[in-house]
């Protein structure tokens, strides 16, 4: 109790409910109950991003904090990092579900996690599906769990992305 994450305090909580300040603001939730904070309707997020030379769109964000830079990939299903990445940033990946990812190099070991954050622009969503890859990805690819989420619209050059929920 009394830190501030991204606006929220927890004040009190107790076997029924819990008090929050949001932005300013006192809310109190009971046992089942949630809040849907963040952007009034009509004021969705958005990112702009320019293709570079080759014609693939980089965007600047975070991953759980920590500052990324990623490759839009509309092929890969999930976020994706690699082992080092997620060593990087603190995350016990090897607590996440072991699988295969096909990649260029073949099939190579990966774990299925949970993002609590992903940042791109102005933009943040919660909870995202994401793999680490053991070997063979030298770019986190910001991936469908994250585009799914959006609107995205292509113009030459430009994509634009718009959080949809």
């Amino acid at each position: 109790m009394g830190q501030t994450v991204q606006g929220v305090k927890l004040v009190a909580a107790d076997s029924g409910s819990a008090r929050f300040d949001v932005d300013g603001k006192r809310r109190i939730l009971g046992m089942g109950q949630s809040f849907a904070g963040g952007a009034a309707t009509g004021e969705r997020q958005s990112v702009s991003l320019t293709a570079d030379v080759r014609g693939h769109f980089a965007a600047a964000g975070s991953l759980n904090g920590y500052p990324m830079t990623f490759l839009v990939d509309t092929g890969a299903t999930a976020i994706a990092i690699s082992a080092a990445e997620a060593k990087r940033i603190g995350l016990d990946y090897k607590a996440g579900q072991a699988t295969g990812v096909g990649t260029a190099a073949g099939v190579v070991p990966a774990w299925r996690v949970k993002f609590n954050t992903v940042k791109v622009g102005s933009i943040t969503v919660n909870q995202v599906d994401g793999m680490v890859v053991e070997t063979g990805l030298d770019v986190p690819l910001l991936g469908m769990s994250f585009l799914n989420r959006m609107e995205m619209k292509r113009d030459g050059q430009t994509m634009m992305l718009t959080q949809r929920y």
